[in-house]
């Protein structure tokens, strides 16, 4: 007892190194998404219990896809990002273990809460997540096409748990969240290549080269702030949901630009954490607009 309280740095070290393990902003991003999910199915705020299951199962089953994820990246990152917790010695293969297999039955734990539907898709996702990180990572756009489905599928979540998931609002999101992820793939291969390459990866990067890898994605990325617009298009926006759009599409824009430019892979994730966290902002500025409307 008195060397931990002696000597609390350990501790405080692990605690710093699984926090960074599952990209918090990550799961916080998951679990935000199926909350909107609810909230664009039944068009308002949703009841608590709903809310607080759905938000639980979206940050648990992305914590879980994390840490997994690096356990089995670990030569790889040794490579790519050696500052990661693992290979950095932050934490423990056991730990990561851990944490992969709590997190995982918390959130399934929080979609058999919701209704059984939620659950069997919980496990769904749950278990393409294991699948991509064990054994498909190196499928090139087959796996990439997998991680994006578990995305978009964090609406489909937050439909479900309050009994509607034919909104064709959650389904357009869904569809977004799908393509936005889709690009971001490609692009963080484009950022791997050479990690990806001793693994045998098939990514577009390697087979088509970067550049061509950066074109897709940034199509593709394009493409999502086109279908951002289809609803201003069809006049079901007000003016407050307008604006957030725009903002939320120029700092994409102007992102996407920093990472179409890059010359380095630390300049390329930059670029990407910067559209990420800009979509985030733009859900988190979406929910509160049509709670507050």
């Amino acid at each position: 007892m008195s060397k931990l309280s002696g000597n609390p740095m350990p501790l405080l070290r692990k605690a710093n190194g699984l926090l960074r393990l599952i990209r918090p902003e990550l799961p916080l991003a998951a679990a935000l998404c199926v909350v909107i999910g609810e909230v664009l199915a039944l068009g308002t705020l949703p009841p608590l219990r709903a809310a607080v299951l759905g938000a639980l199962c979206g940050f648990f089953l992305s914590a879980s896809a994390m840490a997994s994820n690096d356990y089995f990246d670990l030569e790889v990152d040794r490579i790519n990002a050696p500052e990661r917790p693992l290979p950095a010695g932050l934490v423990s293969t056991a730990d990561v273990i851990i944490l992969t297999i709590v997190a995982g039955l918390a959130g399934l734990a929080a979609a058999w809460a919701l209704n059984p539907a939620a659950f069997v898709v919980g496990v769904i996702v749950w278990g393409i997540g294991f699948l991509y990180n064990w054994r498909l990572k190196a499928a090139g756009l087959w796996g990439n096409l997998m991680v994006s489905t578990s995305v978009a599928a964090t609406f489909l979540m937050g439909g479900l748990g309050v009994g509607r998931l034919w909104s064709g609002t959650v389904w357009l999101f869904s569809l977004i969240a799908f393509t936005f992820d889709l690009a971001e793939e490609i692009a963080g291969d484009a950022m791997d290549a050479e990690g990806d390459r001793q693994r045998g990866s098939r990514s577009i990067a390697l087979t088509r080269g970067r550049e061509a890898a950066l074109r897709i994605s940034g199509s593709l990325f394009v493409l999502v702030v086109l279908l951002t617009l289809v609803p201003v298009v069809f006049g079901a926006l007000n003016l407050h949901t307008l604006v957030i759009i725009f903002l939320t599409d120029g700092l994409a824009l102007f992102f996407l630009r920093k990472l179409l430019t890059s010359r380095t892979p630390a300049e390329g994730r930059s670029g990407m954490r910067g559209m990420y966290l800009s979509a985030s902002l733009g859900l988190l500025a979406f929910l509160v607009d049509l709670l507050v409307a």
